[in-house]
């Protein structure tokens, strides 16, 4: 009977596999192709210039083939062929993809296409050879351009011939130019964007009517040597109804008009002052009933000069200024010539603003996973938008928590045996408040006080635990996509009573210990953002985070010039006894921590995509506390780490944990890579392919666990291997994640440098299901 179990779970495998290839091959790719029709099989561009970007050229394409998924297969059609003749609108149909037919007109278009394409990137010796391979018996058709680029031509002389002297003078004297330089490439998509400059630049000093429009290049390419010589110039246009006497002048703004939008959606315009009117400076205020907010907030913000010169890049960083305050659903800003005189060069600006419901009250369901523990978490949020008057947004936060976790060591899984109740208050002011109100320089890049406050009870199986935390920062950007974060103040006190006495003595003698003990972290921290990832927008992107941390410094300071007592203990890892300093009863911890993170994602197409990530990061304990703080430590596995691990439990380094054993494992450095594929399969289902490589390292001494040391000669040779595929739930608003991952190469494995396929067979631990929220990185 075990012989024939064993042979039915051998041969499983290789029955699926066979199901599903007579499932795929029984559905022919030309299902649906009429008598003349043949199928676009692939279409292959091959180009003998490693400057010219392949993929955008690809983009000018008028004839494309079925998308792929792995590679090699057209799912998407292989499902519409699924479909039912009978069914014209079928479900199938709908997610599928219609069949690409081969059209010999379309083919030659692309083919023009990528001449001019080439055309405007300075290649006009371009040759372009499109090869046909057609397959009657199959019904497919395959093509194959082929791309000769020539050299390429290059910008000689740059001149203009701008006939509004003011403008000429503007021009020869401030503007300055990165690519209208002999040498460069010519290249028309650059000529496009450098008209957008200038435009920008005109308009920048005072020039409200010009447009881009009025800008054009003229290129002589039919000298000797490849070269273009360029000539730029200004002209209104025949169908443009203002007269150069307007556009050609430059424009002051007289004043500024904000309205408010009131219950009835309709702003509230007035021709005189009266009660609801508020006069500040150039500033004219506009409302019902009574206005929302401080005029100083606006003041302050606004970036447009009145008595000044109309500046188009101020109007912007206003908008930006306004949207950043999370207060308005809407937001206009457009300018009027103050009478309809001919000879008037004043602009008066309008602001109308449409603001978000004052208050929120929302409330949060959700369920929990960690680790495999299984639980329920509820949240009460309050939210009050305008505080003070002065955009303020104050939010309070009600949590609670039940999870049902295994107990250490009398492994008790009582339901729901782990409780958490927490409350934070969160303080966003959008202005500098306390000792950076110095740099008065913070001002032109709006930045925001952060204030928050926190409390967390904890009563697990084995401890109990409470949080206290309070910080102080500020935030502000410097760009569309670069955030900076400073924490001036960072304020942790950690308690922990009630232990279970078996579950102290089964960690009486590890490292580990050091993290279950009370202690304080006093500490600042800085963190740079820069991420071009826009939400709901499918594009290439770059994710960088830097992040520095110290605590301790201050405090350890102040301790020593006022001659503090220090605390002594004995330290039952190391091998003398501890000194120490405390702070509100309990020791504080002193280290310096910092990490680098970056992702790159690459889109395909419209169905498949490319992520990866690198993470690296390192803590130095030191001073007053020789161990990093349990929740400052490095810790991999999990959903968003190496995914063949449970969370926890890899490393450090070569260390295995023993059976039945506390399981967190952590550690002082952590080094990091993770390569995702990404393929969507049918509306809201998308999958992925996964490699995952890392570990952590412990750099303290005092560390007794074989093989956790940071070795600059070894550590190399200790990374973990992991891979495995996932499915994902993309409902919009929230993904819902399930990877399944299996182990490579394992570190604590002695045989075969720690890889398992060709060593032993796969076992049941080498294989972690994740559930998460949230795409991993």
């Amino acid at each position: 009977m075990k012989r024939r179990d064993t042979y039915i779970t051998s041969c499983r495998p290789i029955f699926v596999i066979v199901i599903m290839a007579v499932v795929l091959a029984s559905c022919s790719t030309t299902k649906y192709l009429g008598e003349d029709e043949y199928l676009l099989n692939k279409v292959v561009v091959d180009v003998n210039n490693p400057d010219i970007d392949k993929e955008e050229l690809r983009s000018y394409l008028r004839i494309k083939e079925n998308t792929r998924i792995l590679g090699f297969f057209k799912f998407h059609l292989w499902l519409y062929n699924l479909s039912s003749r009978n069914k014209p609108d079928g479900w199938l149909k709908r997610t599928g993809e219609a069949p690409q037919l081969f059209d010999p007109v379309a083919a030659d278009l692309s083919r023009n296409q990528i001449i001019q394409y080439l055309h405007n990137k300075g290649y006009y010796d371009a040759e372009v050879d499109l090869d046909t391979k057609e397959n009657q018996e199959r019904k497919k058709v395959s093509l194959h351009y082929t791309i000769q680029s020539g050299n390429v031509f290059r910008i000689g002389k740059v001149d203009n011939q701008i006939s509004q002297e003011e403008l000429k003078r503007l021009f020869e004297e401030d503007y300055s130019s990165s690519v209208l330089k002999p040498g460069h490439r010519f290249d028309l998509d650059m000529l496009d964007s450098e008209r957008d400059r200038i435009s920008n630049f005109f308009r920048n000093r005072g020039y409200y009517y010009f447009n881009k429009s009025m800008l054009f290049f003229d290129a002589d390419t039919l000298g000797e040597g490849n070269v273009a010589d360029l000539v730029l110039g200004i002209e209104p246009g025949t169908d443009n109804a203002l007269d150069s006497a307007r556009i050609f002048r430059p424009w002051f703004v007289k004043d500024l008009q904000w309205s408010i939008l009131n219950d009835n959606r309709e702003f509230a315009y007035q021709e005189s002052l009266g009660p609801d009117t508020i006069k500040a400076g150039k500033n004219l205020f506009i409302f019902r009933d009574e206005f929302p907010y401080n005029p100083r907030l606006f003041q302050r913000l606004s970036r447009i000069e009145t008595d000044s010169l109309y500046h188009f890049g101020k109007a912007e960083d206003t908008f930006t200024a306004l949207n950043r305050l999370r207060q308005f659903r809407f937001i206009n800003i457009y300018f009027q010539p103050q009478s309809l005189k001919g000879d008037t060069t004043w602009l008066n600006g309008y602001i109308d603003l449409a603001p978000l419901p004052r208050q929120a009250v929302t409330f949060d369901v959700e369920g929990t996973n960690t680790s495999g523990n299984l639980g329920v978490a509820g949240n009460v949020n309050y939210m009050h938008r305008n505080l003070f008057k002065g955009a303020e947004i104050i939010s309070l936060k009600l949590k609670g928590a039940m999870e049902r976790q295994q107990a250490v060591v009398s492994e008790q899984s009582l339901d729901f045996n782990t409780r958490e109740i927490g409350v934070e208050a969160n303080l966003s002011v959008p202005k500098l408040l306390g000792p950076a109100n110095l740099f008065h320089s913070f001002g032109n890049v709006l930045p925001k006080t952060l204030i928050s406050i926190g409390y967390n009870f904890q009563r697990r199986p084995d401890y109990t635990r409470t949080i206290s935390s309070m910080k102080l920062g500020y935030e502000w950007m410097t760009s569309t996509y670069t955030r900076h974060n400073w924490d001036i103040l960072d304020f942790n006190l950690v308690n922990l009573s009630r232990f279970d006495p078996a579950f102290l003595n089964s960690i009486y003698d590890l490292y580990i210990k050091s993290s279950f003990t009370d202690h304080l972290i006093f500490g600042t921290s800085y963190v740079f953002t820069h991420n071009t990832q826009e939400i709901r927008t499918r594009s290439n992107y770059y994710y960088l985070r830097f992040s520095a941390e110290s605590s301790g410094n201050t405090l350890y300071l102040l301790s020593k010039m006022l001659g503090a007592s220090k605390t002594m203990e004995v330290d039952t890892v190391g091998l003398k006894p501890q000194e120490y300093y405390t702070f509100l009863d309990s020791r504080y911890a002193q280290f310096l921590k910092s990490d680098i993170e970056i992702r790159r994602g690459v889109m395909i197409d419209r169905y498949n995509s490319v992520v990866g990530r690198f993470f690296a990061g390192v803590g130095l304990p030191y001073g007053n506390f020789d161990v990093l703080p349990f929740e400052k430590k490095y810790f991999t596995g999990g959903a968003n780490g190496i995914r063949a691990w449970q969370v926890r439990s890899l490393g450090p380094g070569t260390y295995k944990a023993p059976p039945r054993s506390y399981p967190n494992q952590s550690g002082d450095i952590k080094l990091e890579a993770n390569l995702e594929y990404r393929f969507r399969l049918i509306r809201y289902l998308e999958s992925a392919f996964f490699l995952d490589v890392g570990n952590i390292w412990a750099i303290n001494e005092k560390d007794n666990r074989p093989g956790a040391q940071f070795n600059l000669n070894s550590f190399y040779r200790q990374f973990a291997v992991g891979t495995g595929t996932g499915i994902r739930l993309d409902f919009d608003y929230f993904i819902f994640r399930l990877d399944l991952g299996m182990k490579l190469r394992d570190p604590a494995q002695s045989e075969n440098s720690g890889w398992i396929p060709g060593s032993r067979k796969l076992k049941g631990e080498d294989f972690n299901l994740s559930f998460a929220i949230g795409y991993p990185f």
